[in-house]
């Protein structure tokens, strides 16, 4: 198994994060068996395209919360990574303690 779960969407509340402040948050590495996935589904023609991150953020952002860690933006670049035969990548990691609705 790649992933430690898929989901379809997001168990927490909303964080409303800009890109900015995702980005004043230093990359760390995670294992991909750690992370819970919030899409089900992914577009192949992003999955194989090498500027995926052109006008993005170079890494995937992550939110903690509840004991999860959630891959709510990157999914094509980890999943990337795994075709490459790695078990990690480095993420920005949003440590959230939001409550839930």
């Amino acid at each position: 198994m790649i992933f430690r779960a898929v989901r379809d969407g997001r168990p927490y509340p909303e964080h409303n994060l800009t890109l900015k402040q995702w980005a004043e948050i230093p990359p760390r590495p995670l294992r991909l068996d750690q992370l819970i996935t919030t899409k089900r589904e992914l577009a192949l023609d992003k999955l194989l395209a090498e500027d995926s991150t052109f006008y993005g953020d170079l890494f995937p952002h992550v939110v903690e919360w509840s004991g999860g860690l959630y891959l709510e933006d990157g999914l094509h670049r980890a999943l990337r990574a795994a075709l490459q035969q790695r078990n990690q990548i480095h993420a920005r990691v949003l440590v959230f303690t939001g409550q839930p609705e």
